[in-house]
């Protein structure tokens, strides 16, 4: 039998210039297909993941067990999946002045945990479809950019720099805009397609600091 992720893949390959025009559409059954897509991309690790799971490295039996990346002074957050312990993160991007790149402002890559734990940029299907990000200025705000996924725009996110000078990624969380810290999505793989069972986030109140955190079925 053919596995499922290799029939995506072929899949993929073969419309990839068809998907991305779909997507730049706006109307309700495309935004639908859009997120569908994201989450496809989300659950094949042969395909986003850089490296095919590692029988030598199972992955944790729960999302606590999982391995905690680095910190970084410019660090925004970062993506999980049940799939495997590879990450995603999203780091601020600064110019010479210490001030977000307008060209740039988020940089993304992942972190190889069944490979040693290495960093590796994102290729350039997995920045098209799937983690890459669109940003824009906002007008009359000075360096603060919004953003989203280009797979996924039902829940936009804010990177701007605090009073501190540190930057932060605001992103909805129980309906408030709040300081985005991590995303760890749960999947299903018994069946032909993989499926999210649920999403959950993790971030900090902007005005209080306390700990908030949210977990949806997309």
């Amino acid at each position: 039998m053919i596995k499922p992720f290799v029939l995506c893949t072929f899949a993929f390959l073969m419309l990839k210039s068809q998907f991305i025009s779909i997507m730049q559409r706006s109307n309700i059954t495309t935004i639908a297909f859009r997120l569908g897509i994201f989450f496809c991309l989300l659950l094949i690790p042969s395909l986003i993941s850089p490296a095919q799971k590692n029988k030598h490295n199972e992955t944790p039996a729960s999302v606590e067990q999982f391995p905690t990346p680095p910190d970084a002074e410019n660090r925004l957050f970062y993506i999980q999946r049940s799939s495997n312990t590879n990450t995603i993160l999203y780091d601020a991007n600064f110019t010479t002045d210490k001030k977000l790149d307008p060209k740039n402002p988020v940089h993304t890559y992942w972190i190889r945990y069944t490979d040693g734990g290495k960093k590796q940029e994102l290729t350039s299907i997995q920045r098209t479809l799937a983690y890459g990000l669109h940003t824009s200025p906002i007008k009359g705000e000075i360096n603060a950019y919004e953003g989203h996924f280009l797979a996924y725009r039902k829940r936009r996110f804010i990177v701007k720099q605090d009073a501190k000078g540190e930057a932060i990624a605001l992103f909805p969380i129980n309906g408030k805009m709040q300081i985005l810290k991590k995303v760890f999505v749960n999947v299903d793989e018994s069946g032909m397609m993989p499926s999210v069972i649920y999403v959950e986030l993790w971030g900090k109140d902007i005005a209080t600091g306390k700990e908030v955190y949210e977990r949806f079925k997309p």
